[in-house]
């Protein structure tokens, strides 16, 4: 087998102009938002219009033991959307409807290349919230956000995705098509297969429709910003919220790096003599609203926190829009800007972010901490040059140290951003062998040749017989 006759079952199963495979057009999908990652084209790019045509791709991959790379937007931070070597991408990106949105059950049923920003307007006009908030609401999808089980700024009081996906249409590896869940509140029929395929990475199916719940709109909210003059203090603030039994919206931590980086490419008037901010958010019925803010302002007071109240909407997306924004300035701050994911227990937060204090003087590098602070989920941005190359040694050093840290806390290596190819190898500091050979036994089961978005978040050995790579020559 050849790899152009591959390609040419592919224009036979979903059409010529359904599939790329002009070598610059191939360029722009050999990589994702993952810094200092290696760039591999695909053999071919399949732009789908449906779950049919998402199968019929499918299947012509089983048939050559080819792997296939589902992709969304590509905001991917792990590796998730990288191909491997003569891959087929499945771009989802061109199924983005909103199928139903449905206020009287509250739930919507939308194709997986639909923006999440797109969805959360969709609901607010008719009075309804998606909750999952990631903070590239406005260019992930929602394929991409099921695969990697999204969090965001809302997880603290929402959840994360995982809690309002009750319903899939999934492309199994062998091209069939399966469903799970539906619109019901409740469905404890068979295996919770839903909760599998969310944050599988697009290792065990492709997902091809979502059902998800949505939830009132809620009447009134309040945002803070509260700045300390030590980081540690912010990190004392968060742990003493949740222990007042306040469960803010969103409660998200920025230290003085990425303040200031933040202030200098878009200025929203954060203050640039503060070591760490916190921006707080409440939401719910005006009464609560005004109770948990006095508990906030107590506790931060404590600290020796400044607490202001945004005066008005305008403020309160000023303030936002910093913080959303904070990853796209630091990316210009530096050649190469390497956005980790650690979660810890909330308690936790004030030892973490002294951990990753210590680990950036120890290596002589520069970390900016930010995150959801409120679910324990800090995002440690590492500002270098991947060109240096002794700079990188000390850099990958530090990343390998911030996930010990984490582990060690009793925390995990992902909170949001996956395992994908950057953190495979440090796995085995979060799961003994016996959970890890459970997971491999999954990804067979479901995946016998292992065609699936091969080489992430777990290594299991692909079937025997001609592999793609093997058929071009």
């Amino acid at each position: 087998m050849s790899a152009d006759r591959f390609v040419r079952e592919l224009v036979r199963a979903i059409g010529r102009e359904k599939v790329l495979t002009g070598v610059e057009d191939l360029a722009c999908y050999a990589y994702d938002a993952t810094p200092a990652a290696p760039r591999i084209c695909p053999a071919a790019v399949a732009f789908p219009a449906c779950a049919d045509e998402v199968a019929a791709v499918i299947r012509v991959a089983a048939a050559y033991r080819n792997p296939v790379v589902a992709r969304g937007a590509g905001t991917s931070l792990s590796g998730g959307a990288l191909p491997v070597d003569g891959a087929v991408v499945l771009s989802l990106a061109g199924m983005d409807a909103i199928l139903e949105l449905d206020a009287e059950n509250m739930v919507a049923v939308v194709q997986p290349g639909l923006v999440v920003g797109d969805l959360v307007a969709a609901a607010e006009r008719v009075g309804l919230l998606y909750p999952p908030d990631p903070a590239s609401v406005a260019m992930a999808t929602m394929g991409g956000s099921v695969a990697e089980c999204a969090g965001g700024l809302r997880g603290l009081k929402y959840g994360v995705t995982r809690d309002y996906v009750i319903g899939l249409e999934v492309v199994l590896a062998d091209g069939s098509v399966a469903r799970f869940g539906g619109k019901t509140v409740k469905n404890v029929s068979g295996y919770d297969m839903i909760r599998l395929f969310v944050g599988s990475e697009g290792t065990l199916g492709v997902v091809t429709e979502i059902t998800v719940r949505l939830v009132p709109l809620p009447p009134d909210r309040r945002t803070m910003l509260v700045s300390f003059e030590d980081l540690a203090a912010a990190g004392r603030a968060v742990a003493g919220i949740i222990a007042g039994k306040v469960v803010p919206a969103t409660m998200e931590l920025m230290d003085k790096v990425a303040v200031e980086v933040v202030e200098s490419f878009a200025p929203a008037g954060l203050p640039l003599w503060a070591d760490a901010i916190l921006l707080v958010e409440l939401d719910g019925l005006p009464e609560v609203v005004a109770h948990d803010a006095i508990v906030v302002e107590q506790v931060c007071r404590v600290e020796g926190g400044a607490v202001r109240v945004a005066a008005d909407d305008a403020e309160r997306d000023r303030l936002w829009a910093a913080r959303r924004g904070a990853f796209g300035a630091l990316a210009r701050h530096s050649p190469t800007t390497i956005v980790e994911d650690a979660t810890v227990p909330r308690s936790r937060v004030p030892d973490m972010i002294v951990a990753l204090q210590q680990i950036a003087r120890r290596h002589g590098i520069t970390i900016a901490t930010m995150g959801h602070a409120g679910d324990g989920n800090l995002h440690p941005t590492i500002l270098t040059d991947e060109g240096d190359a002794e700079e990188m040694k000390r850099v990958q050093a530090a990343v390998g140290e911030v996930f010990a840290a984490a582990v060690a806390l009793g925390g995990t290596l992902s909170g949001e951003h996956g395992i994908g190819t950057e953190k495979k190898r440090f796995l085995a500091q979060e799961f003994d062998a016996t959970s890890i050979a459970a997971m491999r036994a999954v990804k067979r089961a479901l995946d016998p040749q292992g065609i699936l978005n091969p080489g992430k978040l777990i290594d299991v050995e692909r079937a025997a017989g001609q592999t793609a790579a093997e058929s071009r020559e």
